[in-house]
């Protein structure tokens, strides 16, 4: 099975520990993610996050919710909220983990309901994959918004990886593909994937929002090239 993500939080949920999950990028290698980071409380979560939840309003769908961190600590307030994963494996675990609402389905193979929030998180922008990818995961969430509804989702400005100590560049980003857009190879145990992620600097997820018929807010920045915004029709 091709999910190294959905192996490792069947893993950790069931047993309490599991080892790292492997990531290497068209631009790093050696990376890892401790499965844990996926079972995070609130007060384990970085400042975006939180103030994402905290910018929540009316039924919420919870795109890409892994073992459903999110979308538990929103359904204990009381919110109405979905969580909606492709993997099974994951989408098992939300459920023993009692999540009400869990929605086994590819987002861009959903259509089904509308919301007044959508939740893209843990660089949610991301899994458009490509800016092309973003563009056709953003028209297709206008309808699943209800009037007056907003998207809520962080990314980050990796420029800086490719800057050198005297501020030059290695990689000449204006006659390359768009610098986000990178190509994931994932490994938990003997279960990995391949797949493109993309992380998009600010000034580029507003040009394409408004390109959409978004507008386009900066809630908030974090420590490390990181940013919340949020796209409301």
């Amino acid at each position: 099975m091709n999910d190294p993500f959905g192996t490792a939080i069947k893993e950790y949920f069931d047993r309490g520990k599991a080892p790292q999950i492997q990531i290497n990028t068209n631009y790093t290698e050696d990376e890892t993610i401790t499965p844990s980071y996926f079972f995070r409380s609130e007060k384990e979560l970085p400042l975006l996050e939180k103030a994402a939840l905290k910018n929540c309003k009316g039924k919420i769908l919870d795109i890409g919710a892994a073992a459903g961190c999110h979308s538990l600590i929103l359904q204990k307030k009381g919110y109405n909220v979905t969580a909606l994963e492709k993997s099974e494996l994951a989408v098992e675990v939300m459920k023993k983990q009692g999540i009400v609402k869990v929605i086994n389905a590819d987002i861009f193979e959903y259509s089904e309901k509308q919301f007044n929030t959508i939740l893209l998180l843990m660089n949610g922008a991301g899994i458009g994959g490509t800016v092309a990818g973003l563009k056709k995961l953003l028209t297709h969430l206008k309808s699943l918004l209800l009037e007056g509804g907003q998207i809520l989702l962080d990314s980050s400005d990796i420029k800086y990886l490719f800057e050198e100590e005297d501020g030059s560049q290695w990689v000449d980003l204006a006659n390359a593909n768009y610098y986000g857009e990178m190509q994931y190879e994932v490994r938990f145990r003997k279960s990995t994937d391949k797949f493109d992620w993309l992380y998009i600097d600010s000034d580029s997820l507003q040009n394409l929002a408004n390109e959409i018929g978004y507008s386009y807010t900066l809630l908030q920045q974090g420590n490390h090239y990181d940013y919340l915004a949020r796209l409301t029709l």
